[in-house]
């Protein structure tokens, strides 16, 4: 996928030149290949083109992706595709956002998942805002950071990290998700055939929780306003959301003798598909998405769409 927008009068030279500089580049080889040309090339493609029109606005690209799904892997692999090309690219995660520990205690006191962070309302979304608007018109990068080994792994706020940057990938699971409204939401709660009943099985506490939610995420739409475009990897089966996460705390413990026990995983991947059901906010964030790649089961790539119509991810029957 190399859209005409992207200013690439001749794609197959295009193609052909990054076939070479591949050739360098060991890492190039652990990506699949469909999520690689589909994917990660047309996003880097995006920020090259956006410096030749106005090198001073200095892009911002969103990367969204459940957890587990790879995102962080990807996103540090397009930084170094960047470097190959003399580009400095600096990546953030929504998660370094996380406020600190005493405003999280108390903004998700009470909440049904039982979790410290991870839901819409545990960011401060305007503090990355403000770093993005101040790098954009001329300081050095100031990126806030979150160390989740502190606080006996509750996680607090790690300081700030300066850098040189020519441009800025952010991801995260709820990255350019945007309210829905509360007429939409009763609309879709009353409907009982929907995903949430097939898929998740709201309990009756977690559907009361769904408003306050949907309306923590009006603080984000600002930091979304900030970024140039949207790149999405999305699984095929939702439910395969919590075998990736399993797995990545798996060979977590192997490299270090350091990961979340499997009740702890549950309630973090529960806490992102239950606060906001893929059924309902997916669809606005594909329409407006660059491009979309599917994930099977094991996490290859099935598919990349570009430019995907809003469409409702396919029902799995298992529930989480």
């Amino acid at each position: 996928m190399l859209p005409n927008s992207l200013g690439v009068a001749d794609a197959e030279a295009w193609r052909q030149g990054w076939r070479q500089r591949l050739q360098h580049l060991p890492f190039a080889a652990e990506l699949d290949a469909q999520l690689l040309w589909g994917l990660a090339l047309p996003m880097l493609r995006s920020i090259e083109h956006s410096l030749e029109q106005n090198p001073a606005q200095r892009p911002v690209v969103a990367l969204t992706a459940p957890v587990g799904a790879g995102k962080s892997t990807l996103a540090a692999q397009v930084q170094a595709l960047a470097a190959a090309l003399g580009l400095s690219l600096a990546v953030a995660s929504i998660d370094d956002a996380y406020r600190s520990w005493p405003e999280r205690e108390q903004r998700l006191a009470g909440n049904p998942f039982g979790v410290t962070r991870v839901p819409p309302g545990s960011h401060d979304p305007a503090l990355l805002q403000q770093a993005i608007q101040r790098w954009r018109s001329g300081d050095v990068l100031q990126l806030p950071r979150f160390d989740k080994t502190l606080r006996g792994g509750l996680g607090d706020r790690a300081g700030i990290t300066p850098l040189q940057a020519d441009a800025l990938l952010l991801e995260g699971w709820l990255v350019g998700y945007a309210p829905v409204g509360a007429t939409a939401l009763a609309h879709w709660l009353a409907d009982p055939s929907r995903e949430h009943d097939a898929v998740l099985r709201l309990s009756q506490e977690e559907r009361a929780w769904l408003p306050h939610w949907d309306q923590e995420l009006a603080a984000y739409q600002d930091l979304w306003a900030c970024c140039d475009s949207f790149w999405v990897l999305q699984p095929s089966q939702w439910p395969s959301v919590l075998r990736w996460r399993l797995q990545a705390e798996a060979r977590q413990r192997r490299r270090s003798g350091k990961a979340l026990g499997a009740a702890a995983i549950r309630q973090m991947v529960r806490a992102t598909l239950a606060s906001l059901p893929p059924a309902l906010y997916q669809p606005a964030l594909l329409a407006r998405a660059s491009a979309v790649a599917t994930l099977g089961r094991q996490r290859q790539c099935l598919a990349v769409n570009p430019n995907l119509e809003a469409t409702e991810a396919d029902p799995d029957q298992q529930g989480l």
